[in-house]
């Protein structure tokens, strides 16, 4: 079977680099469809999706797009048009991947139509600002692989060749290699790596017995969007959200962050969810620069190079509390959150650096009064870290199986846990 790549550009500015990337594919015995996506010029080479056509996809013309003339306002519409034709394609089968070329103007437009198609369809971009703090983390799609288009930005030479080629080839292996995600139960787990939080380490392998397939998220920004957009997809029959750290992060600036939409997707969608506060008393810094003199005196925490931490204090967890009790509110399906009065995470326990009592009676006091009604809300006399944690955990889950809120597993359950 033929590979099929959606190949993005402006026609009129980037002719060479398109053919050039279309050589490439199809000498790898692949097939492009180029997309122009260029305003004001006309494409020198025969395209198969014109960008009068874009424009149509958005329920516009050409020329109502050139005469808005602000470059911004057309693009943005000719964006809304390349995410309807890619949408389409996809779901009608007749593309494998997406493959995007641009300076700011491309990569602004490529950043609409990659975060449209699903998690898991193979998409890349070439951008003159991949990895660029101009592009802010929520507008990236979870499973998004760039390359810097460097020296290329008018014409071809040996530097971009060579980086043109490398992403040509890498979106058709992507396409020819991709292992396409089944149907499978599957519960999410939000968490840290095994230094911080530990529940996953016994959960996991619990699930497993029980019949479901299990995929643990990292929260540290990234991590938690990619959950968010299956959630919202409703690829998860469950989802165990215990490390809301990067909750806290936004909730206080962090860049370290999901986005504002953080532990809302599964609630809206009705998607059941077990629901713990993992992580949430550190906000998370660049290890690489210089420490805010704000937490200066706070204790600190330097887990890499490019990760650390600094404690919330009191208030500062008060707020997050807020947060957390603000989007529970929003949920339409099952609910419950699993508070483990005894800590949040591996280095608040009594002798590790980031103990602090007060703070956390804090948390978990702002959390009783704000918290919603419908909300199912069980306190553990127990530290996140501890198996009581799993044991309150698995006992929602069990029930919630029981009753039909969440779809049974592939092999048959062990026996109900009781739960309150």
């Amino acid at each position: 079977m033929t590979t099929h790549i959606l190949l993005i550009g402006t026609a009129d500015t980037k002719a060479d680099e398109l053919l050039f990337m279309r050589q490439c594919i199809e000498r790898d015995g692949g097939k492009a469809w180029v997309m122009d996506v260029g305003v004001l010029g006309t494409a020198s080479f025969a395209v198969e999706i014109s960008n009068a056509e874009v424009a149509h996809a958005a329920n516009t013309t050409l020329a109502a797009i050139t005469a808005l003339g602000d470059e911004n306002l057309a693009m943005t519409k000719m964006a809304e048009g390349a995410v309807q034709i890619a949408l389409q394609l996809y779901t009608e089968g007749n593309i494998h991947g997406v493959l995007a070329l641009g300076g700011t103007m491309g990569t602004d437009l490529a950043l609409d139509v990659t975060a449209a198609l699903p998690l898991g369809f193979p998409k890349f971009v070439v951008s003159t600002v991949a990895y660029s703090h101009l592009i802010p983390p929520e507008r990236l799609a979870p499973d998004l692989m760039m390359i810097l288009w460097a020296g290329g930005l008018y014409g071809l030479n040996n530097i971009c060749k060579s980086i043109l080629s490398q992403a040509s080839g890498a979106i058709l292996g992507a396409c020819r290699t991709v292992v396409p995600m089944g149907n499978a139960p599957m519960v999410a787990i939000t968490s840290l790596g095994k230094s911080a939080l530990q529940y996953m380490v016994s959960l996991k392998p619990a699930l497993e017995a029980r019949g479901y397939e299990v995929a643990v998220f990292h929260s540290t920004g990234m991590g938690g969007r990619a959950m968010e957009v299956l959630a919202r997809q409703k690829r998860f029959a469950a989802v165990l959200d215990l490390c809301l750290q990067e909750l806290g992060n936004q909730a206080h600036g962090s860049v370290v962050t999901s986005g504002p939409d953080r532990l809302q997707a599964a609630g809206l969608h009705g998607v059941p969810q077990i629901v713990a506060p993992g992580g949430i008393d550190m906000l998370d810094l660049q290890a690489w620069k210089e420490l805010p003199g704000c937490y200066v005196d706070r204790p600190y925490h330097a887990h890499n190079r490019l990760i650390a931490s600094v404690l919330m204090n009191p208030a500062e967890r008060r707020v997050a509390a807020q947060l957390v009790a603000s989007k529970l509110a929003l949920a339409r399906g099952p609910t419950a959150f699993i508070a483990p009065l005894g800590g949040v995470e591996q280095w608040d326990r009594a002798g590790e650096p980031l103990h602090d009592p007060e703070g956390l009676a804090a948390f978990f006091d702002e959390l009783r009064q704000c918290i919603p009604t419908p909300v199912h809300y069980v306190e553990v006399d127990a530290h996140i870290n501890d198996a009581p944690f799993v044991q309150a955990v698995l006992a929602v889950f069990d029930t919630w199986v029981a009753k039909g809120h969440i779809a049974p597993g592939v092999r048959s359950a062990p026996p109900l846990q009781e739960a309150a």
